[in-house]
């Protein structure tokens, strides 16, 4: 009998061991999946249960269980040129579980538990969706949407110090990517069968690719040299309808303002894995300049836990600069600037590493400070309705190294 029970005891600690170890070497078979799991998928699953298991051992040895997250502010980045975007710094936040923190410790495990079931199930929730999962969970649920972003954005913190991103924990945006249009062949892929589907950028008649929430298991072909972020809708179909992505051999993508998380991450891509150039194409005014360029180029400092994933350091500012206004005459096309704009570009001067760190940059936004005006891209208009494809845009690509950092 004593033999039978230390085999049985042997069996159950062999078991128990695998189960433990069951992150590593889960099969999409094992799941039910009719994908396999690649290696994010794996690095997540394991990212989530040794994170349970930490809070298990020590709620097993009777001391209060602690999780460390990194802060996310300017405060706590660095810029390094060589490195070419917003870095996390050092700077980290404890959350132990106490009578005050129990119900965010229980949600953070909560919502943790969903991001392991949706990659096990290869599902995704939205941030809205996310938001009314937690309306089962009695006590710990979520009151307002904002409590589950804040938890949110704190896993993905966490996740981030592993090469994670909350598209990887599978809780996507609402909002899909940008435009594009152009020399490029997307390939992506059947959700059910993996099959693979090519999607030709150029045949779209006047319309135009639109770019997933998703972006990760993309691939590309392409002859094109290079790719404009564009900022308004309006100059993205000007130049699309006039086929410039043709006559240029480029590639054309809307931001629509500050790009998207999907957005940021395809021109990544894309221009990764191509080799491609990235010119940006927006207002001469301190929001282009200083919130839609600069957070495309090196992030920011509320997302600088994954910055590395999501900004594109090879951008450089193709235009509307301060010193286009007075190339092309454009004083009487201008608007003054706003309080709100003085503001935002003297902020950007005094706080703002990046753009402390290249004396262009600094010149370039004191000057529009003491033209005291902003030009909207359309303000080439000025000179007829083609102007820009004609001959702004032709001129500006003849100089490449004039565009600013």
């Amino acid at each position: 009998m004593a033999k039978k029970k230390a085999a049985k005891k042997a069996t159950k600690k062999t078991t128990s061991a695998k189960r433990a170890d069951k992150g590593h070497d889960i099969t999409a078979t094992a799941l039910g999946r009719t994908t396999d799991l690649d290696a994010l998928d794996k690095k997540t699953l394991q990212l989530i249960e040794s994170t349970a298991r930490r809070v298990e051992v020590s709620i097993n040895k009777r001391v209060l269980p602690e999780l460390k997250f990194p802060i996310r502010s300017l405060s706590n980045v660095e810029y390094d040129k060589s490195v070419g975007h917003f870095e996390l710094g050092k700077g980290r936040k404890s959350r132990a579980l106490t009578v005050n923190t129990v119900r965010n410790f229980a949600q953070t495990l909560r919502l943790m538990a969903v991001s392991k079931e949706m990659v096990e199930n290869d599902d995704f929730a939205t941030k809205r969706e996310a938001y009314y999962v937690s309306k089962n969970w009695g006590d710990a649920k979520f009151n307002e949407q904002s409590e589950s972003d804040g938890v949110m954005d704190d896993i993905e913190a966490l996740a981030s110090l592993d090469g994670l991103s909350r598209e990887q924990l599978r809780y996507f945006p609402e909002e899909h990517g940008g435009s594009l249009a152009g020399n490029l062949v997307v390939i992506d892929r059947d959700p059910e069968t993996g099959a693979e589907i090519r999607i030709d950028c150029t045949a779209f008649g006047t319309g135009s690719y639109s770019i997933p929430h998703s972006v990760e298991h993309l691939e590309f072909e392409t002859d094109a040299k290079f790719i404009i972020a564009i900022e308004t809708g309006g100059m993205f179909q000007r130049l699309n309808n006039h086929k410039f992505w043709k006559s240029a051999s480029c590639i054309l993508i809307e931001m629509g303002g500050v790009p998207t998380r999907a957005t940021r991450r395809f021109i990544r891509r894309l221009s990764d894995n191509k080799k491609l150039p990235v010119y940006c194409f927006v207002d001469c005014d301190p929001y282009g300049i200083a919130n839609i360029y600069r957070t495309l180029k090196v992030g920011s400092g509320n997302a600088a836990h994954i910055n590395r994933f999501f900004c594109v350091p090879q951008a450089q500012f193709l235009g509307v600069t301060p010193q286009d206004i007075i190339d092309f005459k454009l004083e009487d096309a201008t608007h003054p600037l706003q309080t709100v704009d003085i503001k935002r570009a003297k902020d950007a001067l005094k706080n703002d590493p990046f753009f402390k760190s290249h004396k262009e940059w600094i010149k370039a936004i004191t000057a529009l400070l003491k033209m005291g005006v902003r030009a909207e891209q359309q303000a080439l208009a000025k000179w007829g309705l083609n102007f820009v494809i004609e001959e702004y845009l032709p001129k500006k690509l003849r100089d490449k190294k004039s565009f600013l950092p």
